[in-house]
């Protein structure tokens, strides 16, 4: 080696040494233990995307891969993970809606165009980051880029707040799926005490003659119907005094929405935001068990909830066939899958279509969220997690329509039965899951076996969502702090315990409305916000030549197609679909509100602190590592470049891994041909 170029080396370690004492992204423990050290010199005759050949040397700990940090047992346990958390209830309860109110079977062109543009390479994305720095979210992008060393944080805030309010879905579940032991289902009907006189059951009003009406629970006669809502008498069956037609007199309410408002949530009639009255205990024990459920599964981290995955990711697949084979069988079951697949051309010229496709996807895979990168970490490093993501998204996505058939076959025998149109008992959201699907079943021989069934398969595909969110904050406490994990009983335990007194006021008898706030706001445009810059960082700053390498080094190949495929959407389409959702999202932004009720001005503005925290918690850390840059002299580019050492680590222990698996495999086929021949 010349002169020339050992002064050029020491000029280069220099800068690592400068720059690692500088950023404290570079300097993370975290990464490297302080345990022994060995002294490796790794040359590679890899030709990266210029054309040069490369060789690295650094510090590598002398240990096992995955260390103290775990890995997953075997690799089938990730990937039930990943599609667990990728296949949750908006599967179930939000994609056959918007399917249906967006053009039916046309829906699927621009929801697969933005799976394929956006969605699945943010995916791959996320699991490849957390695969090759085996770090979670909180750490991962500081060495990326130092200037970014808060967008991690960003994410478990975002993760954070739709975790306290999830979990409450899943006491809901819990409470109905208790509610469903028994011979007769409470929402079946409008005999029981919490029911109003306004509870309506169109099969009892067909007893009533032309000259009265269903309220109160019988039939009552027009005039005295007219008397009761302020009006002195009638004028004939369809009139009250006044020329006041009966029925815009009508606020009829379903059984089912009673039991869910007034029994369950125990909501009064001047419940509000204002008004938010006591407990509700028999809820709050339910969420407790919610997080009791929670803590149990993941107390020993990914090696207990890998095993829970085996049974909360494959029964929801059970329940939907077993839900579908019943509802084709059923009366009008055709006429509810024709309303779902009934296509409506004019409708892909809508605008709000494509964004609605593309959210749709966006949060059904769960990119931004921190939880992907955090699975991926305990992952091998020579784990094929490309052919996973694809494997996943397509999962996903074929789990959604087949939801659709499963929801919509059962709506279609539910308006025969009430002899309305299909387009009257559609309903998204927690409304199909908690009212109409409720009031669906009633109709079913053996109804609270069907009713037990199918909130029983809610209730695991929300415990699969929870679990990666509730992992991925006590996976970002053992990285900032390693020492943590020998008290994991004690971390999971307080993450859980803080998580369920922050969702207590949501079992209050207004804290429905609260509920609301947090979904409405939590995850909506900032989350997007994140998602910008994260594939920005990566595609641009970052750069596609260092992750490309990244991922080579892990012994993932692909075709030349395939690779430029992915550089397009990292770097281009992801970056510009996001974005166009984001300004679209933000257009159409609506102060809350949840039926004719208007969340006051307040209520609005503490959502807007909710959402903008997420941003806010950025803030700090980066600024940190920008000022730390600017008091030491470096370059500004310094700030924008990753962290040499950690990367070359990371490198040399992916290349090792892989070089195993080549060599294995190499041995395998040695043998295999010396037998042969």
């Amino acid at each position: 080696m010349s002169g020339k170029d050992i002064s050029k080396s020491n000029n280069n370690e220099s800068k690592v040494d400068v720059r690692n004492s500088t950023f404290r992204s570079c300097k993370d423990e975290s990464f490297v233990q302080p345990a022994l050290f060995s002294s490796v010199v790794c040359e590679y005759d890899q030709v990266n995307l210029s054309g040069d050949k490369e060789s690295l040397s650094v510090l590598e700990p002398a240990t096992v891969e995955g260390g103290e940090r775990g890995m997953w047992t075997n690799q089938a346990e990730f990937f039930l993970s990943c599609m667990a958390y990728a296949v949750g209830i908006g599967n179930v309860w939000r994609f056959p809606y918007k399917c249906f109110k967006n053009g039916g079977g046309v829906f699927l062109i621009p929801y697969l165009i933005m799976l394929a543009l956006a969605a699945l390479p943010m995916f791959y994305m996320e699991l490849a980051l957390g695969q090759f720095y085996q770090l979670g979210p909180n750490k991962v992008f500081g060495k990326l880029a130092p200037a970014f060393r808060g967008l991690g944080y960003g994410m478990l805030c975002v993760t954070m707040w739709v975790a306290i309010y999830y979990n409450v879905i899943i006491a809901w579940a819990f409470f109905y799926t208790f509610a469903s032991l028994t011979s007769h289902l409470d929402w079946a009907d409008c005999g029981n005490w919490f029911n109003t006189p306004d509870c309506f059951l169109p099969e009892m009003a067909k007893q009533c003659d032309e000259d009265s009406t269903w309220w109160n629970n019988t039939c009552t006669s027009i005039s005295l119907y007219c008397k009761a809502r302020g009006v002195e008498g009638a004028i004939n069956s369809t009139h009250c005094l006044g020329s006041t037609v009966v029925t815009t007199l009508h606020q009829r309410v379903s059984p089912a929405e009673e039991y869910f408002k007034r029994y369950m949530l125990l909501m009064d009639d001047n419940t509000s935001l204002d008004h938010m009255g006591g407990v509700n205990w028999r809820l709050a024990g339910c969420l407790l068990l919610s997080w009791v459920v929670v803590m149990a599964c993941l107390i020993k981290g990914v090696k207990s909830a890998g095993k829970v995955v085996w049974f909360t990711a494959l029964f929801p697949y059970l329940v939907l066939v077993l839900l579908l084979v019943r509802g084709v069988t059923l009366p009008g079951a055709m006429e509810g899958i024709k309303y779902f697949l009934y296509p409506d051309w004019h409708k892909l010229l809508s605008v709000h279509v494509w964004t609605d496709a593309a959210t749709q996807i966006f949060y059904s895979l769960g990119p931004a969220f921190g939880g992907l990168i955090t699975l991926a970490s305990y992952n091998r490093r020579d784990n094929n997690c490309q052919r996973d993501a694809v494997l996943i998204a397509l999962a996903n996505s074929g789990t959604s329509i087949f939801a659709g058939f499963v929801i919509f076959s059962i709506l279609g025998f539910m308006a025969q039965e009430l002899n309305v149109p299909v387009a009257e008992v559609v309903e998204g959201g927690i409304g199909l899951a908690f009212v109409v699907y409720p009031t669906a079943v009633t109709k079913l021989p053996v109804s609270p076996i069907w009713s037990f069934l199918f909130f029983t398969m809610l209730l695991t595909l929300g415990l699969d969502s929870q679990f990666t969110m509730v992992e991925s904050l006590i996976t970002a406490l053992y990285d900032e702090k390693p020492s943590l994990r020998k008290k994991q009983w004690e971390i999971v335990g307080g993450v859980c315990l803080v998580g369920f007194l922050l969702g207590l006021p949501m079992c209050l008898q207004g804290g429905f409305y609260l509920f609301v706030l947090l979904d409405w706001y939590a995850g909506s445009w900032s989350l997007l916000v994140l998602a910008v810059t994260e594939v920005v960082l990566v595609g641009w700053v970052y750069g596609t030549e260092r992750f490309s390498r990244d991922i080579y080094n892990m012994g993932i190949r692909t075709s030349r197609y395939l690779f430029w495929y992915w550089v397009f959407t990292w770097k281009v389409s992801t970056p510009l679909l996001l974005s166009c959702v984001l300004v679209a999202t933000l257009l159409d932004y609506q102060p809350a509100k949840e039926g004719d009720y208007m969340f006051p001005d307040w209520a609005n503005g503490l959502g807007w602190g909710v959402a903008i925290s997420s941003l806010v918690v950025v803030l700090p850390l980066s600024c940190k590592e920008i000022w730390s840059g600017v008091l030491s002299g470096l370059p500004l580019s310094t700030m924008f470049t990753p962290c040499r050492l950690l990367r070359d680590t990371a490198t040399n222990q992916a290349i090792k891994v892989s070089s195993r698996n080549l060599d294995y495999v190499k041995h395998e086929k040695d043998n295999i041909e010396a037998y042969l021949n």
